[in-house]
């Protein structure tokens, strides 16, 4: 049994993404896999950007929907992920032209499992004041925070996605962190 056919049946992990990438562009029934093993990561990002859980669905069968169609043209450079995620930003992006976000990144608070009322108070005025920070944060900044904890791409492919080498994309999320801490402690 080969591992596409495995794939098929269900099992992603035994085959890699450029194994299914080739198998998907000669026999489109196979870009099952490919959805299966990309869509949570791709919906999480989405969701972060647009902060709606129907509007997220849609932009993501979106992003899947343009990806299969644009299969055939992909040149298979080992970046399929870097690629995908390039579409749904882009869907984002044509999501936005309609409509202008309320806030750059999404925060919402967690409920506490505490009945302490100062804890409440605590954590309270805690978001409010990441919120603000959120709300000063420039729109690549706020790229680079989603694509490294939302869609928990590595630091390779953020770079690709936002035109930056490696460590460039490194170096500029870990100063925006250093900048949070230190206005954070203020």
């Amino acid at each position: 049994m080969s591992t596409i056919e495995i794939v098929v049946k269900g099992s992603t992990a035994t085959a890699d993404t450029g194994d299914l990438v080739r198998s998907a562009k000669s026999d489109l029934t196979h870009f099952g896999a490919l959805y299966d093993r990309h869509v949570q990561s791709i919906y999480r990002y989405i969701y972060s950007r647009v902060g709606s859980q129907a509007q997220a669905e849609d932009i993501t069968s979106q992003t899947f929907l343009a990806a299969m169609e644009a299969l055939p043209s992909y040149r298979e450079q080992g970046h399929f992920r870097a690629w995908l995620f390039t579409i749904a930003r882009r869907k984002v992006i044509d999501h936005y032209r309609q409509r202008k976000p309320e806030s750059p990144v999404d925060v919402r608070e967690v409920q506490a499992n505490t009945s302490d009322p100062l804890q409440k108070v605590i954590r309270k005025e805690a978001f409010a004041q990441l919120h603000a920070m959120i709300a000063e944060l420039t729109e690549f900044e706020c790229e680079l925070i989603r694509l490294r904890y939302v869609a928990e791409l590595p630091f390779a492919e953020i770079g690709r996605l936002v035109g930056k080498s490696e460590g460039a994309a490194k170096k500029a999320l870990y100063r925006l962190l250093d900048r949070l801490q230190t206005e954070g402690t203020e």
